[in-house]
């Protein structure tokens, strides 16, 4: 793996990590699901205008309808919905551990729904990696700062991504990149909006602080880190790329404290530090099984 390769590995990791901080900014002042629709609408087109701009055609094919429409449900309106439904009553650091665990839950799946064949390492960082997670979650609800309620709406949540990500294995792009991303986040906040009417009153509050957060997800995590991701799989390879996301625990509970000044315990750290050897083990046994 080169120099880029790795900054962009890096790079990728801070901006998906930093999200739930700036979404936690964003509930506290807004609808969840009418700002989530609200985000989808403007990332999109703009996805989609640059894509046309850049000679990206409209016309998918079957395998990359299925993604998108696939994609667009379970991360955008479900995974990424319920996660900032969730941050109006759980802490940022805690949704960003428990998003983390999505390589541990699709190495998992893998192995129980599909049969796959999960190495010895493997096996022993699945077991790390939900221990971590059982400390945090322990010590957390122990201390009264988790919400039981907020915390099964991410399980639900990072469970859609599970299926959307084992669904749309080996689907490819087809160099429509940028078309297929926007695609999906239209689709998301077609699902969203309809809800976000009929459930929520959209009252907003669009303070300095609110509308920093409110454009930094649309752009950094939404369409750069997106972009990144992409590029990266395309250098690298989806299995050394996955790599990068050992990363995510340490930075979104890092992000959240400097931040938002989230408290981190000894538990905390000690649990993060434990899940990222088990996803960084995950990720080692995955690439020395990759053909």
């Amino acid at each position: 793996m080169d120099l880029r390769a790795l900054m962009m590995g890096l790079a990728f990791a801070f901006m998906w990590s930093s999200a739930f901080t700036s979404a936690r900014i964003i509930v506290v002042h807004a609808p969840p699901l009418g700002v989530s629709a609200l985000r989808f609408l403007i990332a999109g087109t703009i996805a989609i205008v640059i894509a046309r701009l850049l000679g990206q055609s409209w016309r998918l094919t079957t395998s990359q309808a299925r993604l998108t429409v696939v994609f667009g449900i379970c991360q955008n309106a479900l995974y990424l919905g319920l996660f900032f439904i969730a941050m109006q009553t759980i802490e940022a650091s805690l949704a960003a551990i428990i998003a983390s665990t999505m390589p541990l839950l699709v190495a998992l799946s893998g192995r129980v729904i599909l049969g796959q064949r999960v190495p010895p390492l493997g096996v022993a960082g699945l077991f790390a990696g939900f221990a971590g997670v059982a400390v945090i979650m322990a010590s957390r609800i122990q201390a009264g700062g988790a919400d039981p309620a907020g915390i099964a709406l991410c399980v639900i949540g990072v469970t859609a991504l599970t299926f959307a990500t084992l669904a749309v294995r080996g689907a490819s792009s087809g160099g429509n990149v940028l078309m297929i991303v926007g695609m999906q986040m239209l689709v998301g906040a077609a699902v969203l909006l309809p809800v976000s009417l009929l459930t929520e009153a959209w009252v907003f509050d669009w303070t300095p602080a609110v509308i920093a957060a409110f454009a930094y997800t649309v752009i950094v995590p939404g369409l750069i880190a997106t972009l990144v991701w992409f590029l990266l799989v395309r250098r690298v390879g989806a299995v050394k790329a996955a790599t990068f996301h050992f990363l995510n625990p340490f930075f979104g509970v890092a992000v959240a404290a400097i931040l938002l000044g989230e408290r981190l315990g000894l538990w905390d750290a000690v649990g993060v530090a434990i899940i990222m050897a088990g996803i960084l083990a995950v990720q080692i046994s995955r690439h020395s099984t990759a053909p």
